[in-house]
């Protein structure tokens, strides 16, 4: 009877031992998504929190769109943004961390007395993706970044 009981003791210590070790395996899969969104900037431009944080006084021109002249360049800088995804869709998230690097850039051009942001493209893991309509986002089931460069200038008026 004995013997038994050491058996079916073992058999659960290796069951336990080979669920836990499946779950730990298992478990960063659940949380890596890492889904690639391109979205519309105009939509994101357009809504009325990016109306109300971003200065209008600095302007932001992604991919090749036009611009006015260049009368100086203060360099190019970058910035890597993540936001919270926990209860917001996607698009959403994306949205949110999109404006947070486009206030760094704001900030940016601030600082050096610039009064725009030109050549924006997405950097997302030094990849670039230029786009004058669309940006690029990775969406994960915790977080959600965008990260940009962009060219700090002085335009002509």
């Amino acid at each position: 009877m004995e013997a038994h009981l050491i058996m079916e003791h073992t058999y659960v210590k290796f069951l336990t031992a080979f669920i836990s070790a499946a779950l730990i395996l298992l478990a960063p899969e659940a949380y890596s998504r890492d889904t690639k969104h391109e979205l519309s900037i105009q939509d994101a431009m357009q809504s009325a929190t990016f109306k109300e944080r971003l200065d209008p006084n600095i302007r932001f021109y992604f991919g090749n769109q036009k611009h006015p002249k260049v009368v100086r360049s203060f360099g190019n800088y970058s910035t890597n943004k993540k936001t919270n995804a926990f209860n917001k869709s996607d698009e959403e998230a994306c949205q949110w961390v999109l404006l947070s690097a486009l206030l760094t850039l704001q900030d940016r051009a601030k600082q050096e007395g610039a009064n725009a942001v030109i050549n924006i493209a997405s950097y997302y893991k030094k990849n670039t993706f230029s786009s004058a309509s669309l940006y690029e986002c990775h969406a994960g089931a915790i977080l959600s970044g965008v990260a940009l460069k962009g060219d700090v200038v002085k335009l002509a008026k």
